[in-house]
């Protein structure tokens, strides 16, 4: 037996060597916080879908993290109609360690 560990990044779609990587992981967190202000507000699809102003079917995708479709803006626009304000922080990187995060504060 082999005690072999690989440790992953604090990116997965990175660790698995998927294009847009950190695209797909602001993506994936703006739609963490959509889908739980849905889900919290206990909207259905359909109500959602009127709210955000999109098809119903973009709303499914959506929830079930189908993300192609949907650009960073369009995930921020969707949570200023949720009534949230979205930031964007731009500071100095450590040397080497430039990146994209993306932080939710409730």
């Amino acid at each position: 037996m082999t005690d072999d560990i690989t440790y992953g990044s604090s990116n997965v779609f990175a660790d698995l060597g998927l294009p847009d990587a950190t695209e797909r992981q602001a993506k994936t967190r703006l739609a963490m916080e959509i889908n739980a202000i849905l889900k919290a507000r206990r909207l259905k699809q359909v109500e959602a879908a009127v709210l955000l102003a999109v098809p119903q079917p973009k709303v499914s995708a959506l929830v079930n993290y189908r993300l192609d479709g949907f650009s960073l803006e369009k995930l921020m626009a969707f949570l200023t109609a949720l009534d949230q304000d979205v930031e964007i922080l731009i500071r100095p990187a450590k040397v080497g360690e430039a990146q994209v995060k993306v932080h939710a504060v409730r």
